[in-house]
């Protein structure tokens, strides 16, 4: 073996680009990661309004057509009939009723991360108002 060969050898790995694309990428893994979770909790906050405000929808509707001695309870039932399991848990349906005008509050909980789970302290009102139906 003829002596400097081991070392124009370590020269030339050290020289090359050989793995580096490996290290940028976990270098940037955390950050890929931390930005797919972000946005996948800002769908989730979405949904959430989405269902709040169809939720209102169906609960006002419900409340105007039902007589006024069961109108609480079919607003309560209708508002909360098609929210699954993981958004009925923190669910709040408030019915109300002035001047022939019904309207209906909706609060729901955001979850973090996961449906079911544990939600952000702060809800997510839907809100949806109609005119009193005509019952004879």
């Amino acid at each position: 073996m003829r002596a400097g060969t081991g070392e124009r050898r370590l020269r030339r790995r050290l020289g090359s680009d050989s793995g580096q694309v490996a290290v940028e990428f976990l270098g940037m893994a955390p950050t890929i990661i931390i930005t797919l979770v972000l946005l996948w909790q800002c769908v989730l906050l979405g949904y959430t309004y989405t269902l709040a405000g169809n939720a209102a929808d169906e609960a006002v509707r419900a409340a105007t057509a039902a007589n006024r001695g069961s109108r609480a309870a079919a607003c309560q039932q209708a508002g909360l009939d098609k929210l699954s399991d993981a958004w009925r848990g923190g669910a709040r349906v408030d019915c109300g009723t002035s001047n022939g005008y019904v309207t209906a509050d909706v609060k729901l909980r955001v979850p973090v991360l996961f449906p079911g789970l544990i939600g952000f302290p702060i809800p997510v009102t839907g809100h949806a108002g109609a005119v009193e139906e005509a019952t004879d």
